[in-house]
């Protein structure tokens, strides 16, 4: 949450809150690939993939 606090003096609240969150996913889903070995299929993979280029997108369309 300190971090959440950080970014958001340089970030608005809405894409700060948007980038927090789904780091959380992405983290959540890679998680389960690879410590409780949930099936990576090509459409997991692919939609993982969106998110982190619209988390990374989502930040520099943000300053």
């Amino acid at each position: 949450m300190v971090l959440l606090v950080k970014v958001s003096k340089e970030l608005p609240i809405g894409t700060a809150y948007a980038v927090w969150t789904g780091i959380g996913a992405v983290g959540s889903v890679v998680v389960g690939i690879f410590v409780f070995k949930e099936p990576a299929t090509f459409w997991r993979v692919f939609f993982l993939s969106t998110l982190i280029l619209s988390i990374v997108g989502l930040k520099f369309v943000s300053k």
